[in-house]
């Protein structure tokens, strides 16, 4: 049979519809794509490669809630100490102490204007 062009055994054809349940221009095209005689335009392929490397890639949500840790917060004492001698020199100085977020920052209004007074203790330097 003739297809496209292209010499195409009637057996294969056959074959092709009783094992896939393809119709006879489906099992055409297979035995044709097998052998190497159906290709694709370069435009078409280069077409293709250039959608596949513009892919992004995209990252949902599970549906599986991840499970809840309690972990207990270390407590600086050190620097609830510091924090509470600069609160109270800036109290004596004239500021008045707005809020404290734990031992980490304190924020304060001197005359007006708004200020945050942060700690941070760095770690020791790598060996």
């Amino acid at each position: 049979m003739k297809y496209l062009g292209f010499e195409v055994d009637d057996n294969k054809i056959d074959e092709y519809i009783d094992k896939l349940g393809v119709s006879i221009a489906e099992a055409c095209e297979l035995i044709l794509e097998e052998a190497g005689k159906l290709d694709e335009p370069e435009e078409v392929t280069e077409a293709i490669k250039d959608a596949e490397k513009n892919v992004k890639r995209r990252y949902e949500r599970g549906e599986k809630k991840r499970k809840q840790t309690s972990k207990e917060r270390k407590v600086d004492k050190t620097k609830g100490f510091f924090l509470d001698e600069v609160s109270a020199l800036l109290e004596d100085l004239g500021a008045v102490v707005v809020s404290r977020k734990t031992e980490t920052e304190a924020t304060f209004t001197y005359e007006g204007a708004t200020y945050t007074f942060k700690l941070t203790k760095h770690r020791p330097p790598k060996k």
